[in-house]
Formats: structure tokens, sequence, C-alpha cells
């Protein structure tokens, strides 16, 4: 029995302070996507907002229950007839805001929410300081979804550099990993790719990130480079800087094949950390 394969894209965006300009971007690229042949469409985190400032991030994120930018989305998966993963919304959480993702199936339901778990709190040696603990609040559960194709691991953004969510996931049957981000530029020209490729090949899945791109209205600047990776480590598609579309086929008998080549989820294996005291002198800081 030939193993399935289906096409998935990654929807890049720029993001503005405007989440109704936004929502008719997203569906466009959606849409797009759709009439390409994609079954599977993926957008980046804050797909309905970019901004900076707390307060008016509060006052513009919506209940989910009332959320303009997450129905019209919901229409355009069901309008399509895909699967869409929307890398996140911000969206109303108490006092805080969730940077929340969704998994909607091609009727329009929502079928998991994902809500960022590692909260990007640092500073960074351009000058950029970033504190997510204050504005959003985190989530406490990683969340594998059902699709036609197998088990797939949602994440978000900062989370790709928390190996452990990804292998869990991929012990528990998953595919294909996600972590649709808006990376910083600076960060992501160090990291952006070996940490997406680095996933894809320890976990023996496809790694799939759409990602936001270039200069956002509120004075940041993401990285852009939405990316398709396969089990092997090997790059299918990825993006330049600019909004716009990345495809390419998720073949699941590539999934067999790099976890038979390399087998690492059969030989994980637990184990006690053990410190030793050294009995060398230590050197006088004068020497």
């Amino acid at each position: 029995m030939t193993a399935p394969r289906f096409t998935a894209a990654c929807v890049q965006m720029r993001s503005t302070r405007d989440p109704l300009r936004n929502r008719d971007d997203a569906v466009r690229l959606i849409r797009e996507a759709a009439a390409a042949g994609a079954q599977f469409v993926q957008t980046p985190e804050v797909t309905n907002l970019c901004e900076r400032n707390t307060k008016v991030l509060r006052e513009t994120s919506q209940d989910e229950d009332r959320h303009e930018v997450l129905a019209g989305l919901r229409d355009a998966a069901r309008g399509a007839r895909i699967w869409l993963q929307i890398g996140s919304l911000s969206v109303k959480a108490g006092e805080k805001i969730a940077n929340r993702g969704y998994m909607i199936d091609p009727q329009g339901e929502i079928v998991a929410r994902y809500d960022k778990i590692h909260l990007f709190d640092v500073d960074l040696p351009n000058g950029e300081t970033w504190r997510e603990s204050n504005t959003f609040t985190g989530g406490d559960q990683a969340t594998l979804v059902e699709t036609p194709w197998g088990l797939v691991g949602m994440s978000i953004c900062y989370d790709v550099r928390f190996p452990y969510l990804y292998r869990a996931e991929a012990e528990a049957g998953a595919f294909m990993l996600t972590a649709p981000a808006c990376f910083t530029r600076q960060t992501g020209e160090a990291h952006w790719q070996v940490l997406q490729r680095a996933r894809a090949i320890e976990n023996g899945a496809f790694m799939v990130s759409a990602a936001q791109g270039g200069l956002h209205e509120d004075g940041r600047e993401s990285y852009g480079h939405s990316i398709i990776v396969d089990p092997w480590g090997r790059v299918l598609a990825e993006a330049g800087n600019e909004p716009g579309l990345i495809m390419a086929q998720i073949d699941l008998a590539l999934v067999a094949d790099a976890r038979q080549r390399i087998p690492t989820l059969r030989h994980t294996r637990s184990f006690a950390l053990a410190t030793r005291k050294s009995e060398t002198p230590q050197l006088d800081a004068a020497e």
C-alpha cells in the first residue's frame, strides 16, 4: 500500500496593526494556496495583529466567541475545503491575552487549540527587549491533532528552542511538527533554519513553519523565511522576506524511512544525572 501524500502550504505575512486588513490578506493567500492544490495550509504566529504596545494590544484583541479574524479564517477553510492551521491569534484570556493557535477542519470547525507554552522574555544584543509574559498567559498543554494523514504536533515560535516538546509529540505519534512564528530578524538570521532542521532530523518528522517577514507597523522587524523541512532535514521549500506562499509535497513514506534509518525514537532511554566533584586543585586567580 502506498503511503499517503498531500500538499502543504505556508502563508507568509507581514501583519499590521489592522486586524481586518490582516484577515483579508490571510484569506486571499489561503484561497491562492487552495487553488494551487494545497490541502493543508498554515498561517504564521500573530496572524491577526502585530502590536508591541500592550495597552493597544489588549484593547484590540477579542474574545474567541466574537473574534472577527477567527470567524473569517474559519469561513476561508470551509470555502476552500482545506485543513487550516492558524499559527496564532491574540485572544482575550482574563487579565492577559492568549497567544493561541487553532486547527480548523474543512467544515470550518475548530478541532484543536494550542496556547504558546514558552514565552519570549529576552534582552537581545541589538537593544531589543521582549517580555511576552507581561502581556500573554502561557499555556501548559502540548497539542496533537488527528488529521486524515495522521497526527500533527502544534507549537508556536519560541517553543522551537525547546526540543523536549517536539520529542514528546513525535513519541506520541506525530508525523509532522509545526512552529509558526514571528521570529525577530536578528535571531532568525542566526538560528531559524538550523532549529527547524534540527527538530525535523532528531524526530524523523516533517517540520512546517509559516512566518512573519519584514518591517511591521509597530516597528518590529521579523525574519520571514517560512520553511518546510522533510524528516531527513532537507529543506523542501523556503520563502524570502516578502509576503506570499511556499508549498511542498508531504510524503509520509519519508517519515517511516527516516525513522527506520536512524531510529532515535526507539533508542531513547531515561538516565540519571550525576555531578562529580573534581579532586584537582583549583588554580589561583592570579595564575
